[in-house]
């Protein structure tokens, strides 16, 4: 049938019209408020880490600071970044990259070689069978988060994840119109949910998990055969399983497993930045269920078009033997710093109640010095010239008395630390 058009009306100039004047010079004028924000902002608590930094750098900018004058110079141990950059590879990559003018958007899945390459490493390093078309590269590990949250999570749906555990986690699915259920997960538990609290909390708003492994902030994982276990209540519910395994490549104690070996119908999150040292470059990916790949697809064209095109052919020579060498030789390096400053921390009165077996993190308790860890942290950083991150971050099961040190700093800045703690302290 044919289509019919609306009318168009020409009206004449308004100074030949006697008609009232037109609906928008009627209208009230606009709201009062016009930076209004919507709900779910208020939801969403500033992420006090870089609030901490700020206050640092302030500090370090002062005459306490300053060699010159005779001060000690700020030690960051507040950051969740290596002190490694890119290997010399990824970087020359991108030159190359840069210089053959390769750079007009990719897939919004991500470049074809990439993801074959990441299918490959999960194959060799994981034993892992994960075809490269469930694979969906993304603009670092939090646009993961924000495609998979958008896609799964509906207005009022629970995700239920640790406490502590890292913020932004649950301020993607606050910021999706979920709810973000914490579940108190101690040291008994290493800080990580196990199967039983998980069927304990499950309700029909629930509408699945979401776990890091390992954690930011405790630096534990949850062992292989209790991450079965969960997948299997959350698989009988009909939930969906996310684990962020970021900092599964910097595992240190037994043989790590990633999570992609439990099924297809587990989500897994991961990311260039920590292993491979790309933090800025902002490049991750996710492995998803197959039916999960055309919805993500479609956010991903519409938020984000595809991830940085020069981080994606960079990122191929993450794989290359020289360069997975060196990220072990790196893997080294920080089981051997936190070899040191575990036992350094405990000799201070500062309990590590588990031993972090993975990422760069020590969660420990601060009750033997301060009242509490932002008091701790304050403290430390005006009187030792110390960063650290109080643990008001990551949750309210007893994170008020614990706060995180990153160890992705060097061994002489960790010494440093030690010193002036131990000045500090009296200890």
């Amino acid at each position: 049938r044919p289509q019919r058009t609306a009318p168009v009306l020409i009206l004449p100039p308004a100074a030949c019209r006697r008609d009232p004047p037109p609906l928008m010079d009627r209208l009230p004028s606009a709201s009062p408020d016009p930076f209004r924000l919507a709900p779910r902002v208020a939801g969403i608590e500033p992420f006090w880490v870089m609030e901490c930094t700020k206050a640092a750098d302030t500090i370090a900018r002062s005459p306490a600071c300053d060699p010159a004058q005779g001060g000690e110079p700020m030690i960051y141990l507040n950051i969740g970044e290596p002190d490694f950059t890119a290997p010399p590879a990824v970087a020359e990559a991108a030159q190359r990259c840069i210089d053959a003018g390769r750079t007009p958007y990719t897939p919004a899945t991500g470049l074809p070689a990439l993801r074959e390459a990441i299918s490959r490493w999960y194959a060799e390093r994981w034993q892992a069978d994960v075809p490269a078309r469930r694979i969906v590269v993304t603009a670092g590990a939090s646009a993961a988060l924000q495609l998979l949250t958008t896609a799964v999570v509906g207005a009022g749906d629970e995700i239920l994840m640790p406490d502590p555990s890292y913020p932004c986690n649950r301020h993607f699915v606050t910021a999706a119109g979920g709810i973000a259920r914490l579940l108190p997960a101690g040291a008994a538990q290493r800080f990580q949910l196990d199967a039983a609290s998980v069927e304990a909390a499950w309700s029909e708003a629930t509408r699945g998990v979401m776990l890091a492994s390992p954690s930011n902030p405790t630096g534990t994982s949850i062992a292989p055969d209790e991450l079965a276990r969960i997948a299997a209540v959350v698989r009988e519910r009909g939930g969906l399983t996310l684990v962020d395994e970021i900092y599964l490549g910097l595992s240190y104690d037994g043989q790590a497993r990633s999570a992609v070996t439990l099924g297809d119908d587990v989500v897994v999150i991961n990311s260039f930045s920590k292993y491979f040292g790309m933090t800025g470059w902002r490049l991750g990916w996710m492995v998803l269920p197959e039916a999960l790949v055309p919805a993500v697809e479609k956010l991903a064209q519409n938020l984000y078009i595809c991830a940085s095109t020069v981080a994606q052919h960079a990122a191929l020579a993450c794989f290359e033997p020289d360069t997975l060498a060196l990220c072990e030789q790196r893997r080294r390096t920080m089981q051997a710093r936190r070899d040191f400053i575990v036992p350094a921390l405990e000799s201070l009165g500062l309990t590590v109640p588990v031993r972090p077996d993975g990422a760069f993190y020590v969660w420990f308790d601060t009750r033997a010095h301060a009242p509490d860890s932002w008091t701790f942290c304050m403290e430390m950083m005006q009187r030792a010239h110390i960063a650290l991150t109080p643990g008001r971050d990551f949750g309210h099961a007893q994170t008020a008395h614990h706060a995180r040190l990153s160890f992705a700093s060097s061994m002489d800045d960790l010494h440093e630390a030690v010193r002036r703690l131990r000045r500090v302290l009296g200890r």
